[in-house]
């Protein structure tokens, strides 16, 4: 699907002309989710272990969120990063678009929103200027960090907000941006942006507003390459950089469709359709000896809008697996042949064997 026209409309005045300035990104980044008990417990030692791990590992870019544990993936990273990264050299990032709001009744032992034995708070949805401030301090503080390098408002779209995304886009627009705006004019934050799960979120507030990146979950992939149909044209036209968060599009790009794991995509079942892609995906993989997680690892790194890619990792066994697909020597005659099967987007570029970036073309 080609990306419509989108009128431009001011929205609000800024202080200074925009120029795109997201830090560099390495290839590689940590994504935190799931030390925030994503999906289930994560143990405290387990948690530290794997940031531990990362940073050993030479990752140096971890992504995380209020939303994730409401607080206790933030918290968790700010405690070991302490330690391990006094001087706050690591590259991270954080988001804004929830508030915590105490929650003194909260069952540990439930799963709420996706997250087990979470924080006692309960996450609202807020894209004001004073919501935005306030996230940003209260994250700013369960990191331990004086500045943010990079700081994306949270899963906006209509997947998320249904009938009342257009009330939260203009609450983003018209407060939200401000605020990250100003945090950026002040140099409180390096980079500002989006994190979601829609590309055309991305391209609607491209239409109003300046970013400098854009996280953008589980839509470009080895199962799916629609931004590819104008939206990485557009990031390319308006020097915005893209992270590549959800690679393995919740993980049946890792297990394959071969075990006894549940096969999930897009945090839910997988239909019959995908299910029937990844078998086609995974029968060229073993033609050639490649992991699939290799190959869905590296893929995106191809193309040249896209700064990183960041698996989640929940201890430090993932860390050193992760770490093993991305050095994963990968022929240039597979990406061929998947072209070839008709499983790649015609635009995509893809991976060159020589380069000495893993997933980088030369």
């Amino acid at each position: 699907m080609k990306i419509a026209h989108i009128r431009e409309r001011p929205i609000l005045t800024v202080s200074a002309p925009f120029v795109p300035q997201c830090p560099p990104v390495p290839a590689l980044g940590f994504g935190a989710a799931a030390i925030g008990n994503l999906y289930q417990p994560v143990a405290e030692g387990d948690a530290r272990a794997a940031v531990a791990a990362a940073v050993a590992a030479g990752i140096r870019y971890i992504d995380t969120a209020p939303h994730y544990g409401f607080g206790l993936s933030e918290s968790r990273l700010g405690a070991v990063l302490a330690e391990l990264d006094p001087a706050a050299e690591l590259l991270l990032s954080t988001k804004v678009g929830r508030v915590l709001e105490p929650l003194a009744d909260a069952d540990k032992a439930a799963v709420r929103y996706g997250f087990a034995n979470a924080a006692p708070f309960q996450p609202v949805f807020d894209y004001s200027y004073d919501g935005v401030m306030r996230s940003y301090e209260d994250s700013r503080r369960r990191l331990r960090r004086d500045r943010i390098d990079i700081l994306l408002a949270h899963d906006l779209g209509t997947v998320t907000h249904g009938a009342a995304h257009d009330h939260h886009f203009r609450q983003f627009l018209n407060g939200g941006y401000r605020a990250m705006r100003t945090l950026r004019d002040s140099g409180a934050v390096g980079a500002i942006g989006l994190g979601v799960n829609e590309w055309q979120v991305c391209a609607q507030a491209l239409g109003h507003v300046d970013l400098d990146v854009v996280l953008l979950a589980g839509r470009y992939t080895l199962l799916e390459q629609a931004p590819l149909d104008g939206f990485f044209d557009l990031c390319a036209a308006r020097g915005v950089r893209v992270i590549i968060g959800g690679p393995y599009n919740s993980g049946i790009l890792v297990n394959g469709t071969r075990g006894n794991a549940p096969l999930h995509y897009n945090y839910e079942p997988a239909p019959p359709a995908i299910i029937d892609r990844v078998r086609r995906l995974e029968a060229a993989c073993d033609a050639f000896n490649v992991p699939l997680a290799a190959a869905a690892l590296q893929f995106p790194l191809a193309h040249p809008v896209v700064a990183g890619v960041i698996p989640g990792m929940a201890d430090a066994g993932q860390v050193v697996q992760t770490r093993a697909l991305m050095d994963t020597p990968i022929p240039a005659d597979l990406w061929h042949a998947l072209r070839a099967e008709g499983l790649l987007h015609p635009a995509a570029p893809t991976p060159d064997p020589q380069s000495s970036t893993p997933g980088k073309v030369a």
